[in-house]
């Protein structure tokens, strides 16, 4: 098992759903783990070398969108590390260090596709978290453009919620809120745009941003198969749920056992930790055209 409790003697500051957070004085340590989550759980069962496949897919993004926006990371080669962390061979490919950015505490989701939650409410009331959209779309219909929606960012175990974008105002302000909408969706439309080359759709995203020198930047993992919906564009079928490369087949798998999401997850079985780890590494190499 490579999920590891007690990684490094510096503080541990911060233990998320699948990143911990160590504080290293003038810096952050973030350590992947292989953790994995679904429906705001952590699911008892890891998933081999998933941490190195997100650290490694989210060094790759943060290099490819630096001109939309500046990010966290100082380094993410184990090599470049200070040699006080280099006892500690886990941390190799699996780990960050990073600026300590003050975190803005909205969950920024953008959806280019109708899918998940926004089609169960779609369904009910023609709308995505309160946002109308034309009528007649189906299941992973494509989106006349966009949709910014994002939810509350929620730790201790809560669960995070949608809120409108008026609300976004009220916890973060005007200006704040209009630079979190309008940089997520550049960015959403810039890897979408260069994923449809590699044969990937990006459906939807979840970023997240923080304050630095009074600059917002762009911080923890971004377009990973945690943070993100990926579909093969030469599977793609509007009209229906889609084998995506992600954590869905996650959900899917808990879904079909009828999980009740409130009491503690069940363990997955062996084919379904095998295929989920085959799909991570699909979207990997696709994405990135390199070898894991």
């Amino acid at each position: 098992m490579s999920d590891r409790e007690d990684i490094v003697s510096f503080p541990l500051i911060h233990k998320g759903k699948v990143r911990d957070v160590y504080d290293l004085g003038q810096s952050y340590l973030i350590v992947a783990s292989d953790r994995i989550s679904a429906f705001d759980y952590v699911i008892p069962t890891i998933i081999p070398n998933k941490g190195k496949i997100l650290h490694k897919l989210s060094m790759f993004w943060f290099d490819f969108v630096q001109s939309v926006v500046h990010n966290h990371i100082i380094t993410g080669n184990f090599e470049s590390f200070p040699t006080r962390l280099k006892q500690y061979e886990y941390l190799r490919d699996r780990s960050m260090i990073v600026k300590k950015a003050n975190r803005v505490d909205i969950e920024c989701i953008v959806r280019g596709y109708l899918a998940g939650s926004g089609w169960k409410e779609y369904k009910k009331s023609q709308t995505v978290c309160g946002i109308e959209l034309p009528a007649g779309l189906k299941e992973s219909s494509k989106l006349p453009e966009p949709i910014f929606t994002p939810s509350s960012k929620e730790d201790g175990g809560k669960h995070d919620e949608n809120i409108s974008f008026v609300e976004t105002i009220r916890r973060v302000g005007k200006d704040v809120a209009e630079s979190l909408r309008k940089i997520s969706i550049n960015l959403y439309e810039k890897v979408r745009e260069y994923s449809l080359t590699k044969g990937i759709i990006v459906a939807d995203t979840k970023l997240e941003f923080g304050f630095y020198d009074n600059q917002l930047i762009l911080i923890d993992e971004i377009f990973t198969p945690d943070s993100s919906r990926f579909w093969e564009t030469d599977k793609y079928e509007e009209g229906k749920p889609q084998d995506s490369l992600d954590k869905q087949y996650v959900r899917d798998y808990l879904e079909y056992v009828r999980w009740d999401k409130s009491s503690p997850a069940p363990e997955l079985p062996e084919n379904i930790v095998e295929k989920t780890m085959k799909k991570y590494i699909s979207a990997y190499k696709k994405l990135t055209g390199r070898n894991l």
